[in-house]
């Protein structure tokens, strides 16, 4: 400890890179409660302001068919941290379908890829299906309690492959849904992949104990309208309406961004213009060539007997009646008390650590290796 003469005043930036508190601030706000106008509250207009003062919050969306296979990549970069993107996000949501078989395992490698800014806030399953939260460790205060809901599409509810597991919680009082999901896959089964959606949008079960943030909005016959904003992502396994080598044929002819002339024959897009799915949903302009399907572990289509045609089958729509102002939390929102999977957080920072000095070993060991030649 240090004491000196110094002034309060002089202090707050001497000893501290943390906003300084006033003592008035300190005697009396109520952290959990705030005034009656939750100005002062710990999700309040203050609190708000300091930690988003252009009301934006970054998320980053992540689904990923695994096809249920056992080995994971060595790295996850790729898959979270795209060299592209000038900022991490607050907010990363992976959804998983046909997951690896060690779910316990594929939170550690989330974490160690996201390392020590991030913490699991939650993470729920349905058979299969994985949906995980990380939010950045800062701000997990500002997170309600979190709920989690699952539906099955199948008509035997024992093989849970197919259907839909989502996540909500608030934060600052804004409530957040995610829903990832897979649904019923074959070429012309356009019709069973909108009973999916009617399913998982009736029977998704929440809030359950969280407020209703748009009460004069919402409906019990879908989840989507209970919530501010929802992200809805996963293998929605809709597909080009037109045979492979109709596809190949427009494959060769574009090799540009605009992929419009594919999108023409997408079933997804179709039938949500046509108003029979993800109503009041929208989805980033697609720029990439089809990711289905392609042979394990390279970029050529399937060339398996069943000869799959390229498709735009994993999804990623939000909903679009745009939360247009963010809200401190009323008083009745249960907070998450900062709690999160103490254990994984240690696990995935341990092996970022042995992971970060194999690698400098490596380099030092190169660095110290030299070549000699004579001629």
């Amino acid at each position: 400890m240090v004491l000196d003469n110094t002034s309060v005043n002089s202090m707050k930036s001497t000893f501290s890179v943390l906003n300084p508190i006033r003592p008035r601030d300190v005697r009396n706000r109520s952290f959990l409660e705030g005034s009656v106008l939750g100005s002062g509250a710990l999700l309040g207009a203050e609190e708000l302001d300091r930690y988003f003062p252009e009301r934006r919050v970054g998320i980053y969306i992540a689904t990923w068919n695994m096809h249920g296979e056992k080995g994971l990549p060595n790295n996850l970069d790729d898959l979270l941290l795209p060299t592209d993107s000038e900022f991490a996000q607050d907010f990363y949501i992976i959804g998983v379908q046909e997951g690896c078989p060690d779910r316990r395992e594929w939170e550690i490698r989330l974490q160690e890829t996201l390392g020590p800014y991030y913490v699991m806030l939650y993470a729920a399953s349905h058979g299969v299906l994985y949906l995980t939260v990380f939010v950045r460790r800062d701000l997990i205060w500002f997170c309600s309690e979190v709920e989690h809901a699952t539906v099955t599409t199948r008509i035997m509810s024992q093989i849970k492959t197919k259907g839909a597991v989502g996540i909500g919680f608030t934060f600052f009082g804004t409530s957040f849904l995610f829903i990832t999901s897979h649904f019923t896959s074959g070429d012309s089964r356009v019709y069973e992949r909108i009973l999916d959606y009617n399913k998982i949008v009736e029977a998704l079960a929440l809030p359950k104990v969280l407020p209703d943030t748009n009460p004069y909005r919402s409906t019990s016959s879908d989840v989507t309208t209970r919530f501010d904003e929802v992200f809805w992502f996963g293998d929605f396994n809709f597909r080009l309406s037109k045979d492979r080598v109709e596809v190949e044929a427009l494959l060769n002819q574009n090799q540009g961004v605009d992929m419009g002339p594919l999108l023409h024959h997408d079933q997804l897009s179709k039938e949500m213009k046509d108003g029979s799915i993800f109503k009041g949903f929208q989805e980033a302009l697609i720029q990439f060539l089809p990711t289905y399907k392609f042979d394990v572990g390279c970029d050529v289509y399937d060339t398996t007997s069943k000869q799959r045609t390229p498709s735009y089958t994993v999804r990623v729509t939000v909903s679009d009646t745009l939360c247009h102002s963010y809200k401190q939390a009323s008083l009745n929102v249960l907070f998450h008390s900062g709690q999160f999977d103490r254990s994984l957080y240690l696990e995935g920072i341990r092996r970022r650590i042995t992971r970060e000095l194999k690698k400098r070993e490596a380099t030092k060991d190169q660095g110290s290796s030299t070549i000699c030649s004579i001629s």
